[in-house]
């Protein structure tokens, strides 16, 4: 019963995003991505249709939860058109995430879709900020869903003691993610120490600090 109720949210998903699609249109049935076409597109050129096959259209990797291996306490797994070929032009995409107790989906942007999340599993606080700097956020349980506009700065927090998983949905093969503070302190090259030091009225040894927080753990 419960596997039929995510299916229907699927279902649900698919359907809003084709009536308010983000990315063009597509003039044929299918325009499976060729990313080693080395032609620089808006997306990617067509694969020859002689050599699509059922590859291209399937992905399992949502069906476990992810590990987790951060500091932030979440993991995104992302079923877009990297993953899967055949959504190109098709203007969707899936993404699955799995947040530890009292993880953190950091603050965050998707500067080309709108978001839909379903909650498989736990409890979450989640919310975004308006251009007016408003906080529209709601706490979330199993089987309840949220939007987030976008382009809108949003999050998502697991309050509770035990693992939360969400499906998010999107309407566009490759929605982009812009981790706000990741963004703005592990840039390259680096944002000047100056803007960040003006806008955040922080000095040059907290920019240091937190910069070498974000920074990406070497291997």
């Amino acid at each position: 019963m419960a596997a039929v109720k995510v299916l229907a949210y699927v279902f649900v998903f698919i359907a809003l995003f084709g009536v308010v699609a983000s990315d063009p249109d597509l003039l044929q049935d299918l325009c499976v991505a060729n990313k080693a076409a080395g032609i620089k597109v808006n997306g990617f050129p067509c694969k020859d249709e002689a050599n699509v096959t059922e590859a291209d259209f399937f992905f399992s990797g949502l069906a476990k939860p992810g590990v987790i291996n951060n500091s932030v306490g979440s993991v995104v797994t992302l079923a877009n058109v990297d993953k899967i070929p055949g959504l190109n032009t098709l203007g969707v995409s899936l993404a699955r995430i799995d947040y530890e107790a009292g993880g953190l989906n950091p603050p965050h942007t998707h500067p080309r879709a709108t978001e839909i999340i379903f909650v498989l599993d736990g409890e979450l606080d989640a919310g975004f900020i308006t251009t007016g700097n408003k906080l529209i956020s709601k706490s979330l349980k199993k089987g309840d869903i949220f939007v987030f506009p976008k382009g809108l700065v949003h999050f998502q927090k697991n309050n509770g003691d035990k693992p939360a998983s969400v499906i998010a949905g999107f309407n566009s093969q490759l929605p982009g993610t812009q981790s706000i503070a990741v963004t703005l302190f592990t840039s390259t090259p680096p944002v000047p120490d100056n803007v960040l030091t003006k806008a955040f009225q922080i000095g040059t040894k907290e920019v240091d600090k937190i910069k070498n927080k974000l920074a990406p753990k070497k291997s």
